[in-house]
């Protein structure tokens, strides 16, 4: 088949108003219109039913109706690009940005892009954490110095709104109740080894593991979150860093200009 007839299949199967494909015949029907939109049905259902799994949450905010509906035009100007069925939707978070009837929830986008990063985190390498005493045994004189390689399935989707806890009400994980919509919430997203982990990040805590997974020195990581973010708790972020199981290796002190 011709690249311009694959084109042309694609665009008829996805859009109801196309012509048939030229050529395009039935070995048990002269008139094969009804069995291509048989088809063109199953591939659209298919593509949504995708997307539902990998965004039940940003389903359940806006209700099943509302969420297919708005699904199918996305199928329709975003086909998927890849063979990877689990890839499928990373730009429906911008899709929905632009969406006018979803222009209310103004969150909704990021609690999108929250789901699509935790899909992402579910697919990665599996790499395994060092344990806590060995990261600390590395180096004890010149810990500040020390250079940290994270987790491929790390994940950090930052956020004007309080993602973490409208995506855990509305994924199971927390009881619903009164949320504060004027709060921002930076959210982690981890699988240190089988489960896809989500937190909350301290104050800076986007900006350090930033940093870190940009090869700056812990101390220096720590002192430009510090300049950005008056309330950033060092202990508090190495904490959840370990708890997250992020480090999965660790560089020694090089002679840089970090350690001026």
């Amino acid at each position: 088949m011709s690249a311009a007839l694959q084109q042309e299949f694609a665009h008829a199967l996805l859009d109801p108003d196309a012509a048939l494909p030229a050529g395009l015949v039935s070995h048990t029907s002269r008139a094969p219109h009804r069995r291509f939109a048989v088809y063109r049905n199953n591939v659209v259902a298919g593509l949504v039913n995708a997307l539902r799994a990998r965004f039940p949450a940003t389903e359940r905010i806006v209700g099943e109706d509302f969420f297919v509906a708005m699904a199918r035009l996305f199928v329709q100007a975003h086909p998927p690009r890849s063979k990877i069925l689990c890839e499928y939707g990373d730009d429906l978070p911008g899709f929905i940005a632009a969406f006018a009837p979803a222009a209310e929830l103004a969150y909704l986008p990021d609690v999108a892009r929250l789901e699509a990063a935790r899909t992402r985190a579910c697919h990665a390498a599996d790499v395994q954490p060092l344990d806590p005493p060995a990261i600390v045994a590395l180096s004890p004189e010149e810990p500040s110095a020390l250079r940290f390689e994270l987790h491929p399935a790390m994940q950090i989707v930052r956020s004007r709104h309080p993602i973490v806890t409208i995506w855990a009400m509305n994924a199971g994980e927390r009881m619903l109740g009164p949320i504060d919509e004027s709060v921002a919430e930076d959210a982690l997203v981890a699988r240190p080894q089988f489960d896809v982990l989500v937190y909350a990040l301290p104050p800076g805590g986007a900006d350090f593991l930033c940093a870190l997974a940009s090869g700056v020195p812990l101390g220096a990581a720590a002192q430009s979150a510090l300049a950005r973010h008056p309330h950033f708790d060092l202990t508090a972020n190495l904490a959840l860093v370990l708890r997250a199981g992020l480090i999965t290796a660790t560089q020694p002190p090089s002679l840089d200009g970090y350690q001026s």
